[in-house]
């Protein structure tokens, strides 16, 4: 069990080599081995052998498949928004940035409201523009001083603003088939949008635990002031995790414009809450310094398995959000007990 924070925070002075060592010394700490709460892992196989005593089709490997296919865009946003929330943040803004990139590609690319064919470039295009709404985020958190949580709030609502000026008369149909076949084609029985979820958490994995970006986020959330005191420049680092989740917000966007065919500037509606809820069923706190890529995307099947059963045995969609509520509180209070002292609003 890590040290408490008013063990390892000291005036520089008192750290072999200076504060800058003992901020890399803090991230390095945080940096999980592996998944040192076992929680969300348990609970996620408990999940699932209930669920295969309850109902026959659970364990077939059609439902697998089924919810593989179904935790894809959600685990996306997820790992992005992870690193956010690792320093003590928070990114709402990915509703709005997903919107964007969806209803952008379906103008970009071959389309039946407009002339333009731009395919690819198009993708390339709305990955670039999520690329900079996360910038544009984290350079307004760190050079203006303002809360993480006012500034996605206002991006988030600019996000869906600028969705509904960009959507024509009539729903741009999407007519590129290679951006269609996404959704449709199947390698071994799965669309390569799932395998474009397991490259993005492989991705996040390599971030997290062999860059110093990735120590560093944990530092942050650990002690902002003494990493500050060392004199690195986190600035670049907040906006770096912006900007990875502003990316991943526009991937997401692109997939879900694939599998509905059609630009829908609230097609991303519904996707944000769940990700903060995945990263904090996994044990990733809000208050930053504890948690990881992995955890997160322990969350995201925690939560698709869940929802997958209920449906499968014929509960009430009513008492399915009241299952995962009390999922996501149970959660909260085994990850952060702890930790209580050390718990505060994000920054």
């Amino acid at each position: 069990m890590h040290a408490p924070v008013e063990k390892i925070v000291a005036p520089s002075g008192q750290w072999p080599g200076g504060a800058a060592e003992a901020a890399t010394k803090i991230g390095a700490m945080r940096v999980p081995k592996n998944l040192a709460n076992w929680a969300p892992m348990a609970a996620l196989a408990l999940l699932a052998a209930g669920f295969s005593l309850a109902s026959s089709q659970f364990h077939t490997a059609a439902n697998l498949q089924a919810i593989l296919e179904a935790s894809a865009v959600p685990l996306i946003i997820a790992v992005g928004i992870t690193f956010v929330i690792l320093q003590g943040s928070i990114d709402l803004s990915i509703e709005g940035v997903t919107a964007i990139a969806g209803i952008g590609l379906s103008l970009l690319a071959a389309n039946s409201s407009s002339s333009l064919e731009f395919g690819w470039w198009g993708v390339t295009g709305v990955l670039v523009g999520g690329l900079l709404f996360g910038l544009a985020n984290g350079a307004l958190h760190h050079l203006l001083r303002m809360p993480s949580l006012i500034v996605t709030l206002s991006t988030w609502f600019i996000g869906l603003g600028v969705a509904a000026l960009l959507f024509p008369s009539r729903q741009p149909q999407v007519l590129d088939q290679r951006l269609l076949d996404l959704s449709i084609l199947k390698i071994a029985g799965i669309s390569p949008i799932v395998y474009v979820s397991a490259a993005v958490l492989t991705v996040g994995v390599v971030l997290q635990g062999m860059t110093r970006f990735g120590r560093l986020s944990y530092a942050i959330g650990e002690d902002e002031r003494l990493v500050r005191m060392s004199g690195i420049a986190m600035g670049r680092h907040k906006v770096a995790a912006n900007a990875i989740s502003g990316f991943t917000a526009a991937l997401a966007g692109v997939f879900l414009t694939c599998q509905s065919g059609v630009g829908n500037p609230t097609a991303g509606q519904g996707f944000l809450f769940p990700a903060i809820s995945a990263a904090v069923i996994g044990g990733t706190l809000l208050s930053g310094a504890r948690g990881g890529v992995l955890q997160t995307a322990l969350g995201v099947f925690i939560l698709q398995v869940l929802e997958n059963g209920m449906v499968l045995v014929g509960a009430n969609p009513l008492s399915q959000q009241i299952v995962e509520g009390a999922t996501i509180t149970i959660a909260v209070a085994i990850g952060g007990y702890p930790l209580i002292r050390k718990l505060r609003v994000v920054k």
